[in-house]
């Protein structure tokens, strides 16, 4: 609450000062984040995670099992309830992964909005990569000619080149993306593949060798990204800032040291190298993983390592931001939130 997402700078605006919403329900969270536009970007107000593994046992069955059902209704019922107290004038839910996949999504919607009279949209990979983009954009490096930046999710992995600099609060950093993708690999399905949770070193080679076969098609179309200087990666994800939260030591997670850290590649294969060689009793017992996140953080390291591998850039920054502050800024943009002129109100 309070947090302040500052976009490059511009002339002074005239912005809305009511409240907006947006809902990620990806395969492993449903996150709740509220704000106000401000004008240099937006202010957090409130936020919300939890762990609902929607997608649990997706893989096998194609079916939203009943059980992840009622944890997710029961996470979304927090979240309608911060955004009444916020007063939310805007909103926007999204459901990604697993609602594409699962045969009966539509009727896990169809309670959602009966229940608690919520509309969630089930986004295409493209949109979801766009906003993955949206969300981070603003950490890219000015000095940068290109940039891969990428969201590993709990049901899939979405990965993009931008090219050029992020100017200004009413351009779109996606009119910058070159090339993108959408991996059908996240972390839920890779650790169920693996079920193992003592993995040696040939096991996680393996799941390496799964992603990285995945990537190579992209890599292929963005290997213009590599030529040349000021390239760097830009990672989104709680893999992403879990390998951060252990390079700094952190006895507890702290957001305002995470987001917008940079690593150099070297730093980030350590931790992984660390990660994946830990025994599960030792991820549970680590103040940057914790139970929730034991059985999923290597699969995690697997895409992460296989990205690293696939784009050997020397740099990687570290985002704690991503789908929905790319689905808040999208709201914004759209209302004219930073535009000359009189504010225009939501329909």
């Amino acid at each position: 609450s309070g947090e302040v997402v500052r976009l490059p700078s511009g002339p002074k605006r005239h912005y809305p000062s009511y409240a907006y919403a947006a809902v990620d329900l990806g395969t492993n969270n449903c996150r709740l984040l509220v704000a106000v536009p401000t004008q240099s970007g937006f202010r957090a107000v409130d936020a919300f995670s939890r762990i609902v593994r929607l997608g649990e046992g997706l893989s096998v069955t194609q079916r939203l099992s009943d059980e992840a059902v009622e944890r997710t209704i029961e996470a979304l019922a927090i979240c309608k309830t911060k955004m009444q107290a916020r007063r939310v004038r805007r909103m926007r839910l999204v459901a990604t992964e697993a609602c594409r996949l699962a045969l009966n999504s539509q009727d896990f919607i169809s309670r959602v909005r009966s229940e608690l009279g919520l509309s969630v949209e089930i986004i295409s990979p493209r949109t979801e990569a766009r906003l993955a983009t949206a969300g981070c954009a603003s950490l890219v490096d000015p000095e940068s000619r290109s940039v891969i930046v990428f969201d590993i999710g709990g049901g899939s992995t979405e990965i993009a080149w931008l090219r050029g600099r992020i100017r200004s609060l009413q351009t779109d950093p996606c009119h910058s993306i070159r090339a993108w993708d959408s991996l059908s690999v996240g972390i839920v399905p890779l650790a169920e593949r693996y079920k193992s949770t003592s993995l040696d070193a040939g096991v996680f080679e393996q799941m390496v060798g799964d992603v990285s076969q995945m990537l190579s098609k992209f890599a292929s179309l963005a290997r213009g990204a590599m030529k040349g200087r000021n390239v760097h990666l830009l990672g989104a994800s709680g893999t992403v800032t879990t390998i951060g939260g252990i390079h700094l030591g952190l006895a507890r997670y702290n957001r305002a040291r995470v987001d917008g850290l940079w690593m150099s590649r070297a730093d980030a294969g350590a931790v992984i190298s660390s990660v994946s060689a830990m025994s599960q009793t030792e991820r549970v017992a680590h103040s940057c993983i914790g139970r929730d996140r034991a059985d999923l953080v290597v699969a995690g390291c697997a895409i992460l390592e296989a990205i690293l591998r696939e784009f050997p850039c020397e740099r990687l920054r570290v985002a704690d931001r991503g789908l929905r502050e790319g689905i808040l800024m999208g709201m914004m943009r759209k209302d004219g939130a930073w535009s000359r002129g009189e504010e225009k109100r939501p329909g």
